[in-house]
């Protein structure tokens, strides 16, 4: 076809028509065109595979002299590239067989494939159906290898910092794992997570968040090296897979210096950024050898590293699958606590230091598992945060709370807990609104709690919610102050009525020489400079009434005034209102004790007896095991350690074997 082409062309066109002349001179053009753009090429052969034509930078390329074509077979110059096809057939049998063929992958005959073509070919037959030979084309494969390794290089790399992706990271450990199952090499995988990204997201912007996450992919590289792959699975999650004899033994070191290193300051536009990062540790095969099974205990790991404080690594133990287990199923069954009426909510006295009488309550969500018994809030309320849950039951205590309020006597509040999710909610003051409007109670008397950590991510919205809350005429509260975030700047802009010092404050405050009683008086100042009420939490003995109260403090919530009980028992207590509120529990503070099992001997009057030691504090103890009786109260008696120590002390209580052994400040 491209010999008659050209021949109609050259030939004497006079007893052509001139539409026949023209379209084969159109023809030649888009042939000549096609060939000067260098990626395509045609060829024809005769029926014995000499070639009749070849473009010709391929005749260049294999240095064929354009002249003497008719005397060179096709197959004698080109081979079939064996790295491309799988079977045996050489482009001579492809062209014994007078058939089409497409797409053959060939090069020069004895190349190193540096040059690389595509060719397909039909057989062409005169009038009569006699084989003529072969009419063909072909296309340079080196672009299109090359458009291939860049579509698997974006396919396999992360676009943002060049480190393997997501998919790149599974096929690696795929292909280590199968391998370590013939008997290769322990590989570990470690996830890693940034603290505190989120943060420079919000404050300086994603352009700055996406140059530190360039920052630390080249940081992890230099730290791992030649010994793993890196990846950046998505967002500030980085993971890194090694193999090796050693890294059971070097892994946590490895974790260690991944730490270090990416936690040390950055510079971005003029600003400098700390953050931090957590890790997660599986190995192969103890703890799986199948790619989802070390990636979720991989994960386990990370979770229980950031949930023991973050900056640290974790090495993934089968407990933590037994917790993961645990947490899920304390999962589903929290999706049908509330419907299933195990939620309900109790209240704990709040009294004022001054009147002694109540003044408000406390609302607290409790969860009477059907099967599990009473769980605590300190385990559920995570499992809801984590599982989207709390806002429906952080709603649902709210509208209990207050419909019970709006039936105690119109001079108690009632306070309730704000998880940060609610507080980030923008509807979350309709929502109050709506509660307060439903039970016709005034919104002087709801006091939303509220902690620290709703100014993490202070962008605005925390101001505008204070506002809106602040609008509709309730309280607000900061409770646990002291061990979040504390900075004493926010108190200054925030509205806040009331600070709760938090009871690890309080505990142990009244005792000789403890530092909380300073730290209760700087609070109690700051917060009466800001026309703020203050709440010591966790009061549990009689003589820290008047201590909190000489400290200041406006209000007490603790044990000392009851335990939180449901709404009945409030109704009930609220029968006198008015009357001071009857303080309960022991009368004197003690010291903090410890639970011990210790041998030692009992000396009263020079008889010597043994005895254990179940628990000890700095001023007593209690034993068992004594032949004591309530007569020898107030008896003087030794205790002698086991290590030569010697206690000297008071009986104080005797009961059933058991004894209180008060410490005399003169015990040698």
């Amino acid at each position: 076809m491209l010999r008659q082409i050209r021949h109609l062309v050259s030939r004497d066109n006079s007893t052509d028509t001139p539409s026949s002349h023209e379209k084969a001179l159109q023809l030649s053009r888009f042939v000549e065109a096609f060939e000067a753009e260098g990626s395509g090429w045609f060829w024809e052969t005769d029926a014995e595979g000499r070639i009749i034509y070849l473009s010709e930078h391929v005749c260049r390329k294999l240095m064929i002299d354009a002249v003497r074509l008719t005397d060179i077979v096709l197959a004698d110059m080109l081979e079939v590239d064996p790295h491309e096809l799988a079977s045996s057939r050489t482009l001579r049998f492809h062209m014994s067989t007078k058939a089409a063929f497409r797409n053959v992958s060939v090069r020069a005959t004895g190349s190193d494939a540096t040059v690389a073509w595509s060719i397909t070919g039909r057989p062409k037959n005169d009038e009569r159906g006699v084989f003529e030979g072969y009419i063909g084309s072909g296309s340079d494969l080196a672009e299109r290898r090359q458009s291939q390794a860049a579509i698997t290089r974006l396919a396999y790399s992360d676009a943002l910092t060049g480190l393997a992706n997501r998919e790149r990271m599974r096929g690696t450990l795929e292909n280590l794992l199968f391998t370590r199952q013939s008997g290769f090499l322990p590989t570990a995988l470690l996830l890693l997570d940034l603290d505190r990204f989120k943060a420079v997201n919000d404050t300086l912007g994603h352009q700055t968040g996406d140059e530190l996450l360039k920052q630390v992919a080249q940081r992890l590289q230099r730290v791992i090296g030649y010994g793993g792959v890196v990846g950046r699975l998505g967002g500030d999650e980085f993971q890194v897979i090694i193999a090796n004899d050693t890294v059971r033994a070097g892994v946590e070191a490895l974790s260690q210096d991944i730490i270090v290193a990416v936690s040390q300051p950055y510079s971005i536009n003029g600003n400098v950024i700390t953050i931090g990062c957590s890790i997660g540790i599986a190995i192969a095969p103890e703890h799986g050898q199948l790619v989802e099974e070390l990636v979720r205990n991989a994960d386990l790991a990370l979770y229980a590293a950031k949930d023991r404080g973050r900056g640290l690594h974790h090495v993934y133990n089968d407990d933590l699958h037994i917790e993961a287990t645990r947490r899920r199923e304390m999962e589903d069954d929290l999706r049908h606590a509330l419907s299933n009426d195990e939620l309900h909510v109790v209240y704990q006295p709040v009294v004022s230091t001054m009147s002694e009488r109540i003044v408000g309550y406390e609302a607290l969500v409790r969860w009477q598992h059907t099967r599990r018994g009473v769980i605590s809030p300190a385990e559920f309320i995570p499992v809801a945060e984590e599982a989207g849950l709390i806002a429906g039951i952080g709603e649902w205590v709210l509208r209990t709370a207050i419909r019970d309020c709006a039936g105690w006597p119109a001079g108690i509040r009632v306070a309730v807990n704000v998880s940060p999710i609610q507080f980030t909610n923008p509807k979350f003051p309709a929502l109050v609104a709506n509660a307060l409007s439903v039970a016709s109670l005034d919104p002087a008397r709801l006091e939303l709690e509220i902690t620290e950590s709703v100014f993490l991510n202070d962008d605005g919205c925390t101001d505008r919610m204070f506002k809106a809350l602040k609008n509709l005429g309730v309280r607000l509260a900061l409770d646990d102050f002291g061990t979040g975030y504390s900075a004493l700047g926010y108190l200054k802009n925030a509205p806040f009525d009331k600070i709760k010092i938090d009871q690890s404050f309080v505990r142990g405050a009244i005792q000789a020489g403890n530092r909380n009683a300073a730290i209760i008086r700087a609070i109690v100042t700051l917060a009466t400079t800001f026309g703020m009420e203050t709440t010591a939490e966790g009061v549990e003995h009689q003589d820290e009434i008047a201590f909190v109260r000489d400290l200041g403090c406006s209000h007490i919530q603790g044990y000392v005034y009851g335990r939180p009980e449901r709404n009945e028992h409030v109704l009930s207590a609220l029968s006198g209102y008015g009357d001071p509120a009857e303080a309960i529990g022991h009368k004197v503070s003690r010291p903090p004790r410890e639970k011990v099992i210790r041998k030692a001997r009992l000396n009263k009057g020079g008889a010597r007896e043994e005895i254990v030691i179940r628990n000890v504090s700095s001023g007593g103890a209690m034993i068992e095991g004594s032949a004591l009786t309530t007569s020898d109260i107030d008896t003087d008696v030794l205790i002698e350690l086991l290590q030569g120590q010697i206690r000297a002390g008071q009986v104080r209580w005797v009961d059933r074997g058991k004894a209180g052994i008060c410490f005399r400040d003169n015990a040698g």
